[in-house]
């Protein structure tokens, strides 16, 4: 099928990605929009993937109110260079990040930051529940599994569907910009604030991620 310019335009304004990248997601895809949509993000995440363990020492501090006042979020994202964090690219993800904090409320930036505590809570209950309704154990333990997966998309940033786009995560919408800019980026931690709520949720990444970082 020919790949006409149009359809580059049209992609490239959709997805943000570069004219020539466009033009080959469409010829893979063989000139089906949404496909190569899906194959932009594919190459977006395994970009991502590489970039992984590249140290990200700069960034931004931002904050989002939403309407009315009620709810605020501070935010931390970093990114490799200060360039980078200057871009429009990086400063619209973090303001769709802040936004869908103030939306969503995760309590996590990640799954490999629940406490203990809170996985083996979770796990009883769906355990309990699972046996409760008369499965055997080893079905009773893939129950619990697929639970489990639910539970961390609640209340992990980067598993939950994003607010604005629900067919993606948080986290492939951040390898999206990953593939746009070149450059590691990652949510360092966020501080969410309701009128009225006694406490608010602030979410850190686990220290030993962070060291990791730095170390390489």
């Amino acid at each position: 099928m020919e790949i006409t310019a149009a359809m580059v335009k049209e992609l490239r304004e959709k997805s943000g990605a570069p004219m020539m990248d466009c033009k080959k997601a469409l010829t893979e895809a063989n000139g089906d929009l949404e496909q190569a949509i899906v194959v932009l993000r594919k190459r977006g995440m395994a970009t991502a993937a590489k970039k992984a363990t590249r140290t990200t020492g700069e960034g931004v501090v931002s904050s989002y109110i939403h309407a009315g006042g009620k709810i605020g979020v501070l935010l931390e994202v970093n990114c490799e260079s200060d360039f980078v964090a200057r871009t429009t690219e990086f400063q619209g993800l973090v303001h769709d990040i802040a936004m869908h904090i103030a939306a969503v409320d995760p309590r996590y930036v990640r799954k490999e930051d629940v406490t203990a505590s809170d996985m083996e809570k979770e796990k009883e209950i769906y355990l309990a529940q699972a046996m409760a309704s008369g499965k055997p154990a080893n079905i009773a333990e893939k129950m619990v599994a697929g639970k489990m997966g639910k539970f961390y998309e609640e209340v992990c940033l980067l598993e939950q569907p994003f607010i604005k786009e629900q067919s993606i995560t948080i986290s492939q919408l951040i390898a999206t910009v990953i593939g746009k800019l070149g450059e590691n980026i990652s949510v360092r931690r966020f501080a969410r604030f309701k009128v009225g709520d006694a406490t608010e949720t602030v979410a850190v990444a686990k220290p030993q991620a962070v060291a990791e970082e730095k170390a390489e």
